[in-house]
């Protein structure tokens, strides 16, 4: 499994914004092959940060994300809102158990 974790910031005012061009994209994401999830979350700290969490089945996968159509349009519309440089972790993991 490959994780990866895309923080950044936005102007308060900007946030809706951007929230509203990753739901957008979302349905586009999961139907990707090898996508297991793609989530956003607001910051609750305050109201600039911004939260992406993907996880896919293995790097090739998220590879193929980040040369698609999907990710060029979110980062037209993104990287001139964004208040700072974006920080993206990446992981490599393995599942030990889904527990329901």
């Amino acid at each position: 499994m490959f994780i990866a974790i895309l923080d950044f910031s936005t102007a308060a005012a900007d946030r809706p914004a951007a929230l509203a061009q990753l739901d957008k994209e979302r349905g586009q994401v999961q139907a990707m092959p090898g996508n297991i999830a793609f989530r956003v979350y607001a910051g609750r700290e305050d109201d600039t940060q911004v939260t992406v969490v993907h996880e896919w089945q293995d790097e090739e996968s998220f590879g193929g994300y980040l040369g698609s159509a999907s990710f060029a349009r979110s980062g037209e519309v993104l990287r001139p809102m964004m208040a700072g440089t974006p920080v993206s972790r990446r992981f490599r993991a393995e599942l030990m158990e889904t527990v329901r």
